[in-house]
């Protein structure tokens, strides 16, 4: 799948080589607004390549410039709860990796489960938390790399340090967490909320720590940021969320991550 993809894109996109990629989250669409796009490719158009069933999540990759430099965007992602295997989900990131890219920027829209965060807050993932299942179980992830890999410092501490330094430069009210993987789709209780935040996690969501953990064994360096778009559910009673109202949070805290990422891209 992954070698189909490539071959494919390469030939579509006349040999365009990223030098980032980028993975955006539910409602966080127009990132790519800030793009000189070239090319789209669509998932669907890719021979056997997964395409995304959940709301807010387009499917394509989108190839072009921001702020000066080539950059691959996978707009919307594949998540396991749609019934993927791990090996799909991490797809778009093994694709963008093979094309060349270095740098990874993942995104998402999170839970939050520290109490001082506040809706519309984007938190810089210094580390996080997997429970998902692993995706360097079995033999097709040897292809890309090591099985063993170290995970002591997933996302990289220049490019979490850049873009806590941007965002203050622009004003933007920044956090640095944790981040909580789960398999999802259901929203977490009150209870595991205060699991959560007794096993260390500042923000929750259903995506990001496979594609981070894929990244790593590739040899990139891994950005994540995420954009809280709910209440911990025990600290607020009543702050139900569903996935209109998680994407229309992430839509309003758009713009300023679009901002906060094409200043990170011209800083580096």
């Amino acid at each position: 799948m992954i070698d189909q993809a490539y071959d494919l894109i390469k030939t579509l996109t006349g040999g365009f080589e990223p030098e980032i990629g980028i993975v955006l989250g539910s409602g966080l669409q127009s990132v790519a607004k800030s793009m000189n796009v070239e090319h789209t490719v669509a998932f669907a158009s890719i021979p056997g390549f997964p395409v995304p069933t959940a709301p807010g999540h387009l499917g394509s990759f989108l190839f072009g410039t921001i702020a000066g430099r080539k950059v691959c965007i996978a707009e919307g992602r594949l998540h396991y709860y749609e019934g993927f295997t791990m090996e799909q989900v991490v797809a778009p990131v093994r694709v963008m990796a093979r094309l060349g890219a270095k740098m990874l920027f993942v995104t998402n829209a999170a839970g939050a489960v520290n109490t001082s965060y506040r809706i519309g807050d984007i938190m810089v993932i210094t580390d996080h938390i997997n429970l998902m299942p692993n995706p360097l179980m079995g033999a097709e992830a040897l292809k890309y790399g090591e099985r063993f890999v170290d995970m002591s410092q997933p996302y990289d501490n220049k490019l979490n340090m850049t873009a806590m330094l941007c965002a203050v430069h622009m004003g933007i009210a920044i956090k640095s967490g944790v981040y909580m993987g789960v398999t999802g789709p259901s929203y977490e209780t009150a209870a595991e909320n205060r699991f959560f935040r007794i096993a260390g996690a500042d923000a929750v969501g259903m995506s990001t720590t496979p594609e981070a953990i894929a990244a790593v064994q590739m040899g990139l360096k891994v950005l994540g940021l995420a954009v809280i778009t709910g209440l911990p559910r025990d600290a607020a009673p009543g702050a139900a969320a569903d996935a209109r109202e998680v994407i229309a949070k992430a839509d309003e805290a758009s713009a300023r991550l679009s901002d906060l990422i094409v200043e990170i891209i011209n800083s580096l």
